[in-house]
């Protein structure tokens, strides 16, 4: 009759998410196996705690009393497991990361490295893939992705607030061509299309005083990495639409002229997210941390 405390947290986990999908990432588990799990510890307790349908998981009456009765001496588990982690002196074990090789380049100086510095009983392996992925199903810790594409059931922090695109062509490639004025200009321009990890090709989005364009650029070269099509403007093929950051040194050194920069507003950034849990690695809070005091200071 007895319950082991990891089926004790999975039944906090389902009744906190109100649902075995978000309660299973965050136990790093299959949905299935969690069901399977309280299910059976519902057999064994001949309650019921859970009303299931196909479109929603509510706790019952008596699951309601349950979870009353066991969330303080969760709490009290917590808490110890929390002062123990602050009695050590060091931050360790290994931080796995997944996010765009873009998002890698950016903030690779400023705050992976500065991590490192802090916390060098840390191992720090950073996996760049431009197709989403199940952060919790691979063994990462957190991702790091634009605030778009964030799952909605994961905690976000914000890295970087805004970004910004640009459509930059190099002086070469202005040198016999006119600089387009309005985003519908570029279909007379060749471009530097950009292939999606899904597989479509991304269309170029403009917004001005509320007025959106979507241009699907013209061009006879597509690519699917920014450095790529930064190297293929450079070198004067064509424009190409690219994040502001990774071009910054090339335009102050005059490299690329920016164009439709009125078109052109910030959207949102980067965000770190990672599954809501009770017992939060050392390594991943510390993270957290200096990611809000970089932000502090900003």
């Amino acid at each position: 009759m007895k319950a082991s405390l990891a089926e004790l947290e999975a039944i906090a986990a389902v009744a906190r998410h109100g649902g075995f999908r978000a309660a299973a990432r965050e136990l790093g588990m299959s949905s299935s196996a969690l069901s399977h799990a309280v299910a059976a510890l519902e057999e064994r307790l001949s309650l019921r705690i859970f009303n299931r349908t196909t479109r929603s998981v509510t706790l019952s009456e008596a699951g309601e009393r349950f979870v009353a009765d066991i969330a303080p001496a969760l709490a009290v588990i917590d808490q110890a497991i929390e002062n123990a982690g602050m009695a050590s002196s060091s931050v360790s074990g290994t931080l796995r990361l997944n996010m765009a090789a873009g998002a890698a380049r950016m903030l690779l100086v400023p705050l992976i490295l500065e991590y490192g510095r802090r916390y060098p009983s840390v191992d720090i392996e950073i996996v760049t893939d431009n197709a989403l992925v199940d952060v919790i199903g691979k063994g990462f810790d957190a991702g790091i992705r634009l605030v778009e594409a964030v799952p909605t059931d994961m905690v976000a922090i914000p890295i970087v607030p805004t970004l910004r695109s640009l459509v930059v062509g190099s002086p070469a490639y202005f040198g016999s061509r006119p600089r387009p004025l309005v985003p519908g200009d570029l279909l007379k321009h060749r471009c530097i299309r950009a292939r999606m990890a899904s597989g479509r090709l991304y269309r170029w989005e403009f917004e001005r005083h509320g007025q959106a364009a979507l241009i699907d650029a013209p061009g006879s070269l597509t690519l699917d990495a920014s450095d790529l099509m930064l190297s293929a403007a450079l070198d004067g093929a064509g424009l190409a639409y690219i994040s502001e950051a990774s071009i910054a040194d090339h335009l102050a050194a005059g490299n690329l002229i920016s164009v439709l920069e009125d078109w052109s507003p910030p959207y949102p950034g980067l965000s770190l997210y990672f599954a809501q849990r009770r017992q939060m690695p050392a390594r991943l809070r510390a993270l957290i941390d200096l990611i809000r005091e970089q932000n502090a200071s900003r």
